[in-house]
């Protein structure tokens, strides 16, 4: 299974929890419009298998004509074909909702398809239908973003960005990875990546408060792993004790009341251990 499905089980099964009652068959396709993943109540199946709503049927717009799956591909954008705007009189009975899927590297890798027979379905429900098919494709893309750049920083755009604006940044503060979203709205491109681009020079004013974010949740998961032992946290991350400390003090977080009389007991221990050996050198 390719990483992309496997970062989209989890979703596709939250949107059938939400829409399968209501007679939609879900699909997640390729970018040659080939579905790869299906999901579905069963009561339904032998309906959607019939009109070609299964795993390895082609939708593209050279077999189809204008429907929701070929049609999102070629232009790349969510959209709805609902039923007398298809182009086959086969598919007129179907009302498709669908949304493109974008990889981590900013390309069309395919899109995730919402469809239902229903006749009672008008045009509020698809309404419905339509913001939760565009909610699961940007939490797909999510997903994907982070499982491809797992281990290091995930930061949201400026003031927050628009939903699925994820730009990933290295140890040096250089960005390495943007998903499409990110890209359209800071000029992310492929060869600004290439050259190195400063996260500065996108986050602005919000790289500080961003990557103090992300260093607090690194020392905070440290020192929870650690049971709150500033020594044992220290050894996690690969630091000196001394320099944790300051780490702590400088991010303004606080050790519990036991743990941090402990560590001020040890401190003054370590400073004093230079002036009693001098003093005994002095005696002898």
């Amino acid at each position: 299974m390719s990483p992309l499905l496997r970062a989209a089980e989890p979703t596709l099964d939250r949107l059938l929890d939400a829409v399968g009652d209501s007679g939609c068959c879900i699909l997640l396709t390729g970018r040659d419009g080939v579905p790869l993943q299906r999901r579905g109540v069963a009561g339904d199946d032998d309906d959607f298998r019939k009109l070609g709503l299964w795993t390895g049927a082609v939708w593209t717009e050279a077999c189809e004509g204008t429907n929701g799956i070929g049609t999102c591909l070629i232009e790349g954008r969510a959209m709805t074909i609902h039923r007398d705007q298809h182009f086959y009189t086969r598919n007129i009975g179907l009302s498709c909702t669908v949304a493109p899927i974008y990889d981590h590297l900013g390309r069309l890798a395919g899109c995730l398809d919402v469809s239902t027979c229903r006749r009672d379905a008008d045009r509020g429900v698809v309404a419905l239908i339509a913001a939760a098919v565009g909610d699961a494709a940007r939490r797909i893309e999510a997903a994907h973003f982070r499982q491809a750049f797992k281990g290091v920083r995930i930061l949201l755009g400026p003031d927050g960005g628009e939903a699925g604006a994820l730009i990933a940044v290295d140890r040096d503060d250089l960005l390495i990875g943007a998903t499409r979203t990110a890209r359209r709205l800071y000029g992310i491109t492929d060869e600004r990546l290439a050259a190195g681009l400063p996260a500065a020079a996108v986050l602005g004013d919000g790289l500080e408060e961003g990557l103090s974010d992300a260093e607090r949740g690194v020392v905070q998961r440290a020192l929870a792993r650690a049971g709150g032992n500033v020594s044992g946290a220290a050894r996690i991350l690969g630091v000196s004790r001394a320099t944790l400390h300051r780490k702590i003090k400088r991010l303004g977080l606080r050790l519990c009341q036991e743990q941090e009389i402990l560590e001020n007991a040890t401190l003054m221990a370590v400073s004093a251990a230079p002036v009693l050996a001098h003093a005994k050198l002095g005696r002898s």
